[in-house]
């Protein structure tokens, strides 16, 4: 017995790998000692001469093999926690509503990995398959599905129906209900009143669509409120999941409560949407000499040109401030038309009961030029007299692109100084005459500044650049003292509609002037960063031969960009007058802004960010400038009156359909009040007569 018990203690030994010895560094296991009764002579004995012995050896665990299954074992435990984690922090997402709206946002769901069923009245199963989404005509069969969070993207008026048509029954008691609507104090209540307390429930509103969102979700803001979450650390992780779904492509996350919402969204997107809607019903084009505004504009509607107008109408229906934000509107409107139609009455009026005998010498004065400015209309070469014919060494003086010029800026205005530091920076001679003093600003840019016409004409610049105002331009064009000029003059003016100062021109001065009318399509403001327009319109010009090239002087304006600031990168061209139709509609909408007052709000969309550079973009420009392009380009009243017929278009939609739900709701309120007096009328049936008669429900039961 003590023999069998040595011999398997010093195989207990032998079989544990840390008591072998694998490396000159480990010492030897200790060796088992005897009672000092018993000794063995190792001689006399053979451990390994017993073959049972061997054979027992021989079941002893090989140390190295199970090395290896450990170090394998490793490698694939790091890969299920792996999966693990990726399934943490994935869901599964059920979208009712799977049109436009629905597959848009479909599509950051499943590359961000997570699982996408879809239901929706119309069939989308293709596109479901083509997207990696499971689309489920039936609502049992995706709520048996047991999502995680039931994402609502059905339109405004139809989110009611579709709640009610689902089976929350076959859903999980805490799944997520999530909406994306445009309004959301209509949402908040119409969740919590529909879903069972037992359901979490949070409002969103992505603050952008498949339109304005195309090049991707960051930047753009994304609005929650956690109405109802459950206590339990899986449902607050669960919202967070979500929230991070939109975090992760970068929105600005904005949390605030569903009444602020709608109060911010009745500016930022109603006011939008209208705004958008109105363009859209004037059929606004792209034109060759589009401003930075109209650009702004045509980038609106674009922005709201794919949204129904049942998403419209929606807006206008449950956001209990869009009533407000359309009389604001509506109210602008009127007072910018008052504050037009006042200006041009008061002018008519003075014009009405003014001087007559100064009347009549001025039309006199104008019936005289404009005989002269008709005969050179006429003709599609200038009358010139020979005495002002230039020398071939002039002409060549005047064509080299390198010479400098001496101009003269007649109003010396923030458009003049903005113009002077560009014309100074090339090289020029810039003289200056203003009605106000100017000759500090003059001195620091390097101009010389005049208090008196007559002293400037007197230094015989080449160039008058008139940078007066509309209303203004005719007064001091008539002041001038043309006389003290030199006669080959060019006289060059920079306003914002073309025909009257062409015509005005062509009437006030001699014929031996030359006339170019231009049009940078910019200020100091919307042309900070270039890539603006600069419109040339040669009306006379001394040099026989027009289409060998340009005057000296328009080698000059060409030069403004060519060689001056890098921001200046004009686009010349040389258009006719009438093809600033268009841009008319941008400065009609300049005194429309500036009544609204628009502001900034925390959760300003894409389009109202656009609104707020256009009223930057225009907000330093004058009333006389705003008046002066209603007065004097004629087809201002027209894109007036298009604006008018359109805004009461909208408005005639929005309420003849609000007036056609209230009085369907009358009629059926009647229908209803006089069945239920109908029924009032009939005789209660006793307690024994109401325990025989079955209940239509009960009836029900038994017929199925």
């Amino acid at each position: 017995m003590l023999l069998a018990q040595l011999l398997r203690q010093s195989f207990e030994f032998s079989s544990r790998p840390e008591m072998l010895s694998l490396c000159p560094l480990h010492p030897s296991p200790p060796k088992p000692s005897l009672p000092p009764s018993l000794s063995l002579n190792p001689k006399s004995f053979n451990l390994f001469s017993n073959a049972s012995l061997i054979r027992t050896r021989s079941l002893r665990p090989k140390s190295l093999k199970i090395q290896s299954l450990d170090a394998a074992q490793l490698y694939d435990y790091e890969s299920k926690v792996a999966a693990q984690f990726h399934d943490d922090h994935m869901l599964k997402i059920a979208i009712i509503g799977f049109g436009n709206y629905g597959q848009f946002l479909a599509k950051t769901l499943v590359a961000q990995g997570h699982t996408v069923l879809a239901h929706s009245r119309s069939d989308y199963s293709k596109t479901a398959q083509d997207l990696d989404v499971s689309f489920f005509s039936d609502p049992h069969d995706l709520c048996e599905q047991h999502p995680q969070v039931i994402l609502l993207c059905t339109s405004i008026l139809s989110t009611e129906p579709v709640l009610k048509s689902l089976p929350l029954q076959r859903l999980r008691r805490n799944t997520l209900v999530v909406d994306v609507l445009s309004v959301k104090e209509f949402s908040k209540a119409l969740l919590l009143k529909l879903l069972p307390g037992y359901f979490d429930v949070v409002c969103t509103h992505p603050m952008f669509g498949p339109q304005s969102a195309k090049h991707g979700w960051n930047g753009l803001f994304f609005v929650y409120e956690k109405v109802r979450i459950g206590s339990e650390e899986s449902r607050i992780s669960r919202c967070d999941k979500l929230l991070n779904i939109f975090e992760k492509e970068g929105c600005r996350m904005v949390e605030m409560s569903c009444a602020e919402h709608d109060k911010y969204a009745a500016g930022s997107q109603f006011m939008t949407h209208t705004l958008g809607r109105v363009l859209g019903m004037l059929k606004l084009e792209s034109t060759p000499i589009n401003t930075k505004g109209y650009e702004t504009l045509l980038d609106l509607v674009e922005n709201t040109a794919g949204d129904s107008f049942d998403l419209y109408y929606g807006l206008f229906m449950y956001n209990k401030n869009a009533l407000e934000t359309l009389e604001r509107l509506d109210l602008a409107f009127e007072a910018l038309k008052k504050q037009l139609f006042g200006h041009l009455h008061d002018v008519v009026r003075k014009q009405l009961f003014g001087n007559a005998e100064k009347a009549r010498t001025l039309q006199e004065d104008y019936a005289k030029q404009a005989q002269n400015g008709a005969a050179l209309v006429s003709s599609s070469k200038a009358l010139r007299s020979p005495k002002i014919v230039r020398s071939d060494d002039q002409k060549a003086q005047i064509s080299d692109d390198n010479s400098r010029l001496k101009i003269a800026i007649v109003g010396f205005g923030n458009f003049g100084q903005f113009l002077a530091k560009t014309i100074v920076r090339q090289g020029h001679t810039v003289l200056a005459f203003s009605r106000t003093d100017y000759s500090d600003v003059a001195q620091k840019l390097g101009v010389s500044y005049f208090s008196d016409a007559d002293d400037l004409c007197e230094e015989h610049p080449e160039v008058i650049l008139l940078c007066t105002s509309i209303l203004s331009t005719e007064k001091v064009l008539r002041s001038l003292p043309l006389q003290r000029l030199k006669r080959n003059t060019l006289f060059v003016d920079v306003l914002s509609v073309k025909e009257f100062p062409r015509n005005l021109f062509l009437q006030t001065l001699p014929l031996e002037f030359d006339i170019l009318c231009t049009h940078p399509m910019f200020g100091p403001e919307s042309g900070k960063n270039g890539g603006m327009v600069f419109l040339l319109f040669m009306i006379r010009s001394g040099l026989e031969v027009m289409n060998q090239g340009y005057h000296g002087v328009i080698n000059f304006l060409i030069s403004l960009h060519e060689k001056g600031a890098e921001w200046w990168k004009c686009l010349v061209q040389n258009m006719i007058c009438m093809q600033q139709v268009h841009n008319s509609l941008h400065t009609l909408w300049e005194g429309f802004w500036k009544n609204l007052g628009l502001e900034s709000t925390p959760i300003n969309t894409k389009g109202y960010e656009t609104l707020l550079n256009l009223v930057e973009n225009t907000a330093g420009d004058s009333f006389d400038l705003y008046y002066g392009l209603f007065m004097y380009n004629i087809n201002a009243m027209e894109q007036l009156k298009r604006l008018d017929m359109a805004f009461e278009s909208l408005k005639k939609q929005l309420f003849g359909r609000l007036h056609g739900v209230l009085r369907k709701q009358l009629f059926e309120n009647a229908d209803k009040s006089q069945v239920m007096q109908e029924q009032a009328l009939l005789p209660k049936p006793s307690q024994n007569e109401s325990a025989l008669t079955p209940s239509l429900e009960a009836l029900n039961i038994q017929k199925n």
